[in-house]
C-alpha cells in the first residue's frame, strides 16, 4: 500500500490542488487493482514530452478506459490540454489552447472520440 500511495502524495505535494479528492480515491483504487499506472509515472511521461507545469488533473473513465485529462503550461509557455491513457502511460492527444500554437496529434486512431 505504501508503494502505491506515495506517488499520489508526491504528486499532491508537487501539484497542490490539482487533483480532486474523488479523483484521488478513484485513482488509488484503480492503481491497487492494477488498472492504471501511478500518477507519478504518468507525470514523468508528460514532463518528458512537454516540461513545464501541470495546473489541473482529472481522471475520467469511458467504456472502461481510464484517461488522465491534464491542463499544463509547457516549458515554452504554451497552454495544453493533454490526454493520457492511464493504463499504458501513452499520450493519446495534446491540444494547444491557442490556434497559433496548434500542436494536435493522436497516437491512436481508436481514441478519436476524446475531445
Amino acid at each position: 500500500m505504501r508503494k502505491i500511495f506515495l506517488p499520489l502524495l508526491a504528486a499532491m505535494a508537487v501539484f497542490p490542488g490539482t487533483v480532486g479528492a474523488d479523483d484521488q480515491d478513484r485513482a488509488l483504487e484503480a492503481v491497487r487493482r492494477g488498472e492504471i499506472l501511478p500518477l507519478a509515472d504518468i507525470l514523468a511521461v508528460v514532463d518528458a514530452r512537454f516540461g513545464g507545469r501541470v495546473i489541473e488533473i482529472e481522471l475520467d473513465a469511458d467504456d472502461g478506459v481510464y484517461v488522465y485529462e491534464m491542463e499544463l503550461v509547457s516549458a515554452q509557455g504554451r497552454l495544453y490540454e493533454v490526454y493520457v491513457d492511464a493504463k499504458s502511460g501513452r499520450i493519446i492527444e495534446a491540444e494547444a489552447e491557442y490556434e497559433s500554437y496548434d500542436d494536435d496529434y493522436d497516437d491512436y486512431d481508436n481514441y478519436d472520440d476524446w475531445d
